[in-house]
């Protein structure tokens, strides 16, 4: 494949300098031209030969160009390098610049036969090539013989594709070579001529006048003459109707004209003697050999090169490849071989001996070949039509070749302007080559195709989609056309040998080969330009669904639906695409400081990034699922290469810290994608079949809860630390709180930051645990204060016995209940009790109102990070994988902490409060209380505001709660005496049926106001009611 593409080009090259010179010789750029000894015109020159700098130079120099001199100079040229003459004598340089030239070519160049010609060629003819063994100065015999060069020009010069080869050698017919050696440029003259006798035989056929040899031109080199005013109307001066159809297909086929009048003349003259035979119905091959004598032809081997053609064609299409079978008359095959070799070797016979036996074969030839080719086929009768051209594969051969012609000649991405009208001219030989619809949409759809892979133009490509789609199904076809195509096959060497191919298969699998192979890695041919990418993924469809009606593909085809198709080519580009990450990653890995996972993640997720946005929208045309099948595959792909770390990590180190955030946020993005993909009832069903979770948050957060409770412990030392380092002494006079109460704030602060500076995936339960751990510490430390305070019971001496006013003899009170206690104070005891003093306990009590009030804002910071850090909980997307995730945060972590610290700050309060109440109501036989008494309701506010200290203390609404029962018994105070006593007679019967007085104290509370009351009335009423002393006061 490549030495051909290598020829191809060559040809090319070869041709377009041709034409460039013939343009620049032609024009005024030279002001005169001196043509080479025995050249009449540029016609008789071999413009191969030469040399393109001598011309260059004298159109710059605007001086005369003797052609012979410039073909001298192309013969020295070949066998030295080009140099310049400037510096050293010692010292030669190339002209050209070796860096600036590009690559160097990587395929080896043609072979070419090495030859030594003369240093001086005066001229050189066109039949007598540089690549030829025998090399002689024409003399003026030789000469005379190209009087008509236009063939010469077009036999000698390869055709060959003038457009670019880029990817085109991965696009070709599956079909077998001949067996004749028929090229490309065979087959365009024979198609050429069926079209002639096509058009003939509708009465189209006209000999033109020949013209004077110096004023033809090739009409390529008249159009690149012209003027841009001039191709605008260049259409309107062809001759109108079929003859400047005719005339456009000619140059469109690149025949020339001599070739043209040859065959037109040879046409009508085979019709001579035949009446009522239609010009379509003749044997043409034949009838042409035996209507144009060698006489017609200026050069003896042209003649044998046309001959040769015609004969091959014969062979081909009544012996190589016949629509009809030969049956039992196989052995007229080896007569038609006989025959076209003996004419063959008539060339090289003497004069008349060749003659005659060419005269004998021709006429032999034609009593077997005409009753072949006029045998009835495909339900026509007996000459009707004549079948020498239609045998697969030859017709769609030839008819490829007039289908070619659409296209412009000078732009070949673009459709000539009299495409309709060329169309219908083509289908004229249907009748001829066995075409019919199937087949014509067939080729032209591969006809378009082809040159769009040449060519690149999208519009091209939109053309062959739309004939794609006119190519009849199976049940559209009629029932004859259905046994027609069935019978279309050929045998083709492939990989796995030889496979018998149909037509369909022949044309649409190539066509489908090269489309599956774009779209199997469409990262890279579609990354620059992805706007054709839909029309190539509607070629592949379509071409599956017209393949998968064939009934051996049927059951070979592993791809049935469209959302199949799609899906194979996600699974092979983005499998392309991984790789060619991971390769980059693996290159890259040494000169980077990231771990090598880190780095494949972050580049998988631009991958699938570019790959959601730029082409997921369009294979989601044909299959809905598409994103989510692109990033399941995605995810499988890196996760292969992940789990082998996840295996080996045992600890929190720098790798899994760089890889398990990128790893995780690639998971993340994958289930978005998903989400946004997949409705939403199926979307956790879809990542349970198809998603194998990384579980980099479980592992993760295995991890960070060993370094949580590692932190923990050091934390809880440190609590400790602080605590026994305390001397409760207040900070400065604006901070009277302990300075240990700071230091444990500071502690959890940075264990918190710690935390959070961890950079990999976490869960609620990680969260909670670092919640605990620092309620557990706070509740250590308030724990320690509280253990620092002695027993209340220690601290309260014991209740005095009642007395009432005035100076009696002191008897014991006799009640209903108990009322004292009757423990004696035990003054040992009271000597060992280490009690603090009322500063540090004011200290104490300020250090936990501090440690409560800042619980709220560290409680605040860490939610605040947790949202930062773990935005995705308010999202869903992770539940449907791992359901770990369903864990969520405590609604009040340090709710421990807060009932520990309230109920020391309550204690501490209800000592005071307790203190108080046993002066008013327990304060032995000395306090003696009026109605009157003002102070005590004072003090009272004194000591409230004392423990507020305007808002630096404890909260308002704690110190309120602690004093509510004090105000109580002020208010009892303030009572009169009646009323108390009505009110104690009244709950002393009310207690046994377990209701409270009228003013809502107990009796206990009512007789030790009485008690104290100074007052006779009360005095007397203790003394005659419940017998107590009076006071030694």
């Amino acid at each position: 494949m490549e030495e051909e593409n290598a020829v191809e080009l060559l040809q090319r090259y070869r041709r377009d300098r041709r034409v460039l010179l013939n343009f620049i010789l032609s024009g005024s750029l030279i002001k005169k031209v001196v043509m080479p000894p025995g050249a009449v015109s540029l016609d008789d020159v071999d413009l191969d030969q030469v040399s393109t700098d001598h011309v260059l130079n004298c159109a710059k120099k605007g001086g005369m160009l003797e052609l012979s001199e410039a073909i001298r100079d192309y013969h020295d040229s070949t066998f030295f390098p080009a140099t310049n003459d400037t510096g050293s004598t010692d010292e030669f340089f190339l002209v050209t610049d070796p860096e600036s030239s590009g690559p160097p070519p990587r395929r080896a160049p043609p072979s070419l036969e090495v030859y030594t010609p003369s240093p001086i060629m005066p001229s050189l003819s066109k039949s007598q090539s540089l690549l030829s063994t025998q090399h002689q100065e024409p003399s003026v015999d030789d000469i005379d013989d190209f009087e008509d060069d236009d063939y010469n020009e077009e036999v000698d010069s390869f055709r060959v594709s003038r457009r670019s080869t880029n990817e085109a050698s991965d696009l070709a017919l599956s079909l077998p070579s001949f067996a004749t050696g028929i090229t490309d440029d065979n087959l365009h003259e024979t198609a050429y001529e069926i079209l002639l006798a096509s058009a003939g035989a509708a009465g189209g056929l006209i000999v033109p006048l020949k013209e004077k040899k110096k004023d033809k031109k090739n009409r390529l080199i008249r159009k690149l003459a012209r003027s841009k005013s001039d191709h605008v109307v260049s259409q309107s001066q062809h001759a109108p109707g079929l003859t400047g159809l005719l005339e456009t297909m000619r140059v469109q086929l690149e025949i020339s004209e001599a070739m043209d009048m040859r065959t037109r003349q040879g046409l009508l003259n085979a019709l001579v003697g035949k009446a009522g035979k239609r010009m379509d119905t003749l044997l043409i091959p034949l009838e042409l050999v035996c209507c144009i004598s060698r006489t017609e032809f200026s050069d003896k081997k042209a003649y044998l090169r046309w001959q040769k053609r015609q004969l091959n064609m014969l062979e081909e299409g009544l012996i190589n490849h016949p629509a009809v079978g030969f049956g039992e008359s196989g052995r007229k095959a080896s007569e038609l071989r006989s025959l076209l070799m003996k004419i063959d070797e008539s060339e090289s016979l003497p004069s008349s001996s060749g003659e005659l036996q060419r005269a004998e074969c021709l006429r032999s030839l034609r009593e077997i070949a005409i009753p072949l080719a006029e045998r009835p086929v495909r339900g026509d009768l007996t000459g009707e039509v004549c079948h020498w051209a239609d045998g697969y594969h030859l017709n769609v051969k030839l008819y490829e070749k007039l289908l070619f012609s659409v296209f412009d000649i000078l732009d070949e991405g673009k459709l000539t302007e009299e495409v309709e009208e060329i169309l219908e001219l083509i289908k004229s030989t249907w009748k001829v080559l066995g075409i019919t619809e199937t087949i014509h949409y067939t080729c032209y759809a591969w006809v378009l195709f082809h040159q769009y892979v040449i060519t690149g133009e999208r519009g091209i490509l939109e053309h062959a989609i739309e004939q794609m789609r006119k190519i009849p199904l199976k049940e559209q076809r009629g029932q004859q056309e259905r046994l027609h195509l069935k019978n279309l096959s050929s045998k083709v060497e492939g990989v796995e040998g030889f496979e018998d191919l149909t037509f369909l298969l022949s044309f649409l699998r190539p066509i489908q080969k090269w489309a599956d192979k774009q779209l199997g890695d469409y990262h890279l041919h579609f990354a620059e330009n992805a706007a054709t990418m839909e029309e190539i993924v509607t070629v592949a469809i379509l071409a599956r669904r017209l393949l998968l009606e064939e009934p051996e593909l049927a059951i070979k085809f592993t791809v049935v639906t469209d959302e199949d198709q799609i899906e194979s080519y996600i699974s092979s580009s983005m499998k392309n695409a991984f790789s060619g990450i991971l390769e980059a990653v693996e290159t890259t890995a040494d000169s980077t400081h990231e771990h090598p996972l880190a780095s494949l993640a972050e580049e998988t997720k631009k991958l699938l990034k570019k790959d959601s946005t730029v082409f997921m929208p369009i294979l989601s045309q044909w299959d809905p699922r598409a994103t989510a099948v692109s990033a399941s595959l995605v995810h499988k792909l890196y996760g292969h290469k992940l789990k082998p770390f996840l295996d080996a990590v045992e600890h929190l180190t720098e790798d899994v810290v760089s890889v398990f955030p990128a790893a995780d946020s690639l998971e993340q993005y994958v289930m978005a994608l998903i989400t946004s993909a997949c409705e939403e009832e199926i979307v956790n069903e879809y990542c349970r079949r198809k998603l194998t979770p990384y579980q980099v948050e479980s592992i993760s957060g295995t991890l960070v809860l060993r370094w949580v409770n590692a932190q923990l412990g050091r934390m809880l030392g440190w609590v400790e630390r602080a605590t026994q380092q305390e001397h409760w002494e207040p900070i400065s006079p604006q901070q009277r709180h302990g300075s240990s109460i700071v230091e444990v704030y500071r502690i959890v602060e940075e264990t918190v930051d710690q935390f959070f500076a961890l950079k990999v995936p976490m869960r609620p339960g990680e969260l909670n645990s670092l919640f605990r751990g620092i309620d557990n510490a706070f509740q250590v430390y308030t724990n320690h204060i509280t253990d620092m305070m002695v027993n209340k019971e220690d601290l309260v001496p014991p209740v005095p016995i009642l007395t009432r006013y005035r100076k009696e003899i002191g008897i014991k009170a006799f009640v209903k209940k108990e009322l004292f206690d009757p423990r004696l104070p035990d003054v040992r005891r009271s000597t060992q009790i280490n009690v603090l003093t009322t500063p540090k306990l004011c200290v104490q009590l300020n250090t936990l109102h501090y440690a409560i009030s800042q619980l709220n804002k560290l409680e605040d910071n860490i939610r605040e990070q947790w949202a930062r850090k773990r935005p995705r909980e308010n999202f869903n997307i992770k539940k449907s994988v791992d359901e770990n995730s369903k864990h969520t945060i405590q609604k009040d972590p340090f709710n421990g902490s807060r009932k520990d610290i309230n109920a020391a700050i309550d204690g501490i309060c209800e000592f005071t409060g307790r203190f108080a109440s046993k002066v008013l109501l327990d304060g032995g036989s000395s306090p003696l209380f009026t109605r009157l008494n003002k102070f005590i309701e004072e003090d009272l506010e004194v000591l409230k505001e004392f423990f507020i200290s305007g808002g630096d203390g404890l909260p308002r609404g704690t110190v309120e709660n602690q004093v509510s029962h004090l105000r109580h018994v002020i208010k009892l105070l303030g009572c009169e005496t009646r009323v108390l006593i009505d009110d104690l007679k009244s709950a002393s019967s009310s207690e046994v049926q377990g209701n409270r007085s009228k003013l809502g104290a107990d009796s206990q509370t009512l007789l030790r106001i009485l008690c104290h009351r100074c007052d006779s009335e009360a005095s007397q009423f203790l003394k005659k009611q419940y017998k107590i002393p009076k006071s030694a006061a």
